[in-house]
């Protein structure tokens, strides 16, 4: 009796079905940040720097691993879009021209008043052991990409000025094309070409303010 129930044990266990054991979850594999990358803030040796009208000032520069970030804060002259068009920081012998900007804080133009825009620089690809005690952040350019609304009301009126100092014979005005005020050439030199007179009018200089503002900071070895 024994031998037959021992038989039936054997054979129900071979006709049951195979259930494969659940595979086990592997955890995803984590970006190695080194110990060793340096962190330092620093203050710099001069805060404000001014050129072309525009005040820049810069609050604090830190040291994060490969990124060198730096607060700063300019001028606006008008309601236009303006950013930093331009910047590099230099360190040993090396410069870096890649950098985002976040923008911290804007303070519009209002009531003849000058307005202020707040931003932090963000230089990556520095490597970990550069030499960054004597470190120059530059801003080269500050700009504004004109809005089609802003070259009556707010850029028309400079150019023209600009033209004129220059003894360049071209007159500006202003017509409605689809209900919007768009800036035009109403007068130009019979030797000059339509393009050549648009190229000096829509040059980037008139909406472009060239620095340099340059600050130091020491963020260590």
């Amino acid at each position: 009796m024994k031998r037959t129930v021992l038989l039936l044990t054997i054979l129900l266990a071979a006709c049951s079905p195979f259930v494969a054991p659940t595979p086990q979850e592997q955890p995803l594999p984590t970006a190695f940040i080194d110990p060793s990358y340096p962190t330092m803030e620093s203050a710099p040796l001069s805060v404000m720097k001014q050129s072309n009208t525009i005040e820049v000032n810069a609050d604090r520069a830190w040291r994060d691993g490969k990124q060198v970030n730096v607060d700063v804060c300019y001028t606006l002259l008008d309601n236009s879009d303006w950013a930093i068009y331009n910047a590099s920081l230099q360190y040993a012998g090396q410069s870096i021209s890649d950098f985002g900007t976040t923008m911290l804080s804007v303070q519009e133009p209002a009531n003849g008043q000058s307005g202020k825009r707040c931003d932090t620089l963000s230089f990556v690809n520095v490597p970990p052991d550069a030499d960054l005690s004597n470190v120059a952040v530059t801003i080269d350019a500050i700009g504004a990409s004109p809005r089609p609304e802003d070259y009556c009301s707010i850029y028309m009126p400079k150019i023209q000025e600009a033209l004129t100092q220059r003894g360049i014979a071209i007159t500006l005005g202003c017509s409605d094309v689809n209900g919007t005020q768009s800036m035009q050439i109403t007068g130009k030199p019979d030797t000059m070409t339509q393009e050549d007179a648009e190229k000096i009018v829509y040059s980037d200089e008139f909406y472009t303010m060239k620095g340099p503002w340059s600050f130091t900071f020491n963020l260590g070895q």
